[in-house]
Formats: C-alpha cells, structure tokens, sequence
C-alpha cells in the first residue's frame, strides 16, 4: 500500500501484511463529531505521533520513546540494570515541538528530539529492512541499538482502526527480534549481542482519541527453543481489529481480546494477563517503574511503564503449548488528554 488515505479522504482499514510508505494524514476528510468539515489547523492539532524502542534483556533493560503532540514534544529514555536495580532516566518537554522533527513514513525516515546536548533519534531504513534508536545525553550515555525484520523474515503486525466518532489509528508493533548495537552508561558498557538483546518497537499515528486509556503488555525473548515476542493492548485499538499477537521466530500469530487484572494502585503487585480465546495466559511481576505525571490543561498524562518479567503460558493454534519462564517484557497503564 503506497499511502494510508484512500482518494476519498478515508483511511484503508484493517490488518495489512505490510506498512503502507505514507501516512499521509493531511489528505484525510477530517470532520467534527457533527459532521463539519475542518480545517488544516484542526488536523495539525488532533494529529498526533509517537514512537517507541524498547531493549529487553537479563543484564539490561531500556526504554525510549518520542512522541508529537501538536503542543509539546515529549521524549524519554531510561536504562534499568536488573543486577544492582540501579536505573538512570531522563525526560523531556518541548513546547510546540519546537527542536523536534517526525517522518510520516513508517518504514523509512528519521523521527528526532534535540534538547541542548541531548539527542534521541529514531533512525528506520527501508533497505535494508531496520530499525535504529540512537541516544545521545549529555552527561555521557549512549544509545546505539539496531534491529533487523529479516532474520531470516519477520511478520510485523500493522493495522488500521477508527479512533471514537471522527478518528483513526494506524499502528505497527515488532517484538521478538534480536538486537545488536551498544549501551555505554554510568550502569557499564553493553555489547547487545553479546548479552543476547531483544528489541520491542512501536510506530503510532492518527487522529486518536482526545482523551484515551489503556493498559499494553510486551515480552521479547527466547522461549523452547523459539524466539518469542508478544504484543498485547486493552482499551485502545479495537474498534474492529486488535493489535493483540504474539510471534514464534517472526511469525505472527493472531490473538483475541484481553484482560489485564491488576492494582491501579500498586501497580508493581503482580498483574495477570489473559485472551478472551485462552492462548495467552501470562503473570507479570513487576521489577521497576518509569512514570510520569502531568496536569497542563490541554494535556495531562498518568503514565506508567513497568518493566519485570512474565511467566505463564503461550498456546498457538495447532502447536504444542509453550511455557513462557521469567521472561523480560513491560506493561503500561496510561491516561491521557492531549
């Protein structure tokens, strides 16, 4: 699919087997929930963007993501070293997003945060098919961390849904996948390879809903022999079609709805986690937490991501059941208004 708005100002909806090239949100026929027509400033401040890469490992967990949200640019990154439970983070805030630049391309182009000495930029190339995070901080970390959709092929799961009343989301998960590159930080010196490093990305766009909720879950590693990635939502992208899968070494498996049963209020008490059709059927235990707080108005996020591990079980259609032992992921329960 070349772009994602049909000629008559609509998206393409559905599960696609690949990317489209374009995200080309400013030719969609954006209307008000009674039916008039708006304008260009109206899709520039109800588009918004975001992108995350996440680094899953037993010596090193990590997280960054760069969002646009018409009003702000926000990004974070965090490293969490499960050994000494020694963490490091950083966040930033950008009015307007000024110092920030977004590719509408999913497979191809560079999305990017500059902050005085501070540098988070995801980096995607078409050909050959990868992903790149490269963080660069001020006080001397650095992010370098590239993963491959061909080893030997792997099945991204991409999807168009509609968004309340006059919205739409397209979303594109990967999990699963080995990750290479290296990690230099005051917790050590990473080689990725060498410490066997699992890699989770997400690249989401549209005209979301103004004000959402929702609880997401991921694991990447190697299970029974198997490379294992699992990506997993409750409260956002299901109107029609679910993001919900899991993969065995890059094959995508289709999962139903889910149900995350936990404690709002002590969100590193374990959580379970279970499909409505029984493949999945996970515990999560809670190791950390990055979390953010905001309250501006016209934006505000309850945000938090909790990184642990997960054990449970995984039963693929017309396959043995696969036991899933302490595995690396993260979960989330995010509010937010923007």
């Amino acid at each position: 699919m070349d772009r994602l708005i049909q000629a008559n100002g609509q998206p393409h909806y559905g599960i696609f087997a690949d990317a489209p090239r374009l995200i080309n949100y400013r030719d969609f026929d954006f209307r008000s929930a009674m039916g008039r027509r708006l304008g260009a400033l109206a899709k520039w401040r109800r588009f918004h963007q975001f992108q995350y890469f996440g680094l899953l490992s037993d010596e090193l967990i990590g997280g960054c993501a760069l969002a646009n949200l018409s009003l702000a640019g926000v990004g974070f990154v965090y490293l969490f070293h499960p050994a000494s439970g020694r963490m490091i983070e950083r966040q930033f805030k950008l009015p307007l997003g000024l110092g920030t630049h977004f590719s509408q391309q999913p497979q191809s182009g560079v999305c990017e945060l500059r902050s005085a000495g501070n540098l988070l930029r995801f980096d995607n190339s078409e050909a050959p098919r990868e992903k790149r995070l490269l963080v660069e901080l001020d006080d001397g970390t650095r992010i370098d961390a590239c993963f491959s959709e061909e080893q030997p092929s792997f099945q991204p799961m991409c999807l168009a849904t509609q968004a309340g009343v006059n919205g739409w989301v397209y979303a594109q998960k990967v999990a699963g996948v080995r990750c290479r590159g290296q990690v230099i930080s005051s917790l050590g010196e990473f080689d990725l390879t060498a410490i066997d490093a699992f890699a989770h990305h997400d690249w989401s766009a549209g005209f979301m809903r103004p004000e959402t909720h929702w609880n997401w879950a991921c694991l990447s590693g190697q299970a029974g022999g198997l490379r294992v990635g699992l990506n997993l939502s409750c409260g956002v992208n299901e109107t029609s079609f679910t993001e919900n899968c899991f993969w065995l070494d890059g094959k995508l498996i289709k999962v139903d709805t889910v149900r995350f049963a936990f404690d709002r209020d002590q969100p590193l008490q374990p959580w379970q986690i279970d499909s409505h059709d029984g493949q999945v059927q996970l515990r999560f235990k809670a190791r950390g937490v990055h979390q953010e707080h905001i309250n501006l108005g016209l934006l505000a996020s309850n945000f938090k991501q909790i990184f642990g591990q997960f054990s449970g079980v995984l039963r693929p259609p017309g396959r043995p059941a696969l036991t899933i032992d302490n595995l690396w992921g993260f979960v989330e329960d995010q509010y937010v208004k923007w």
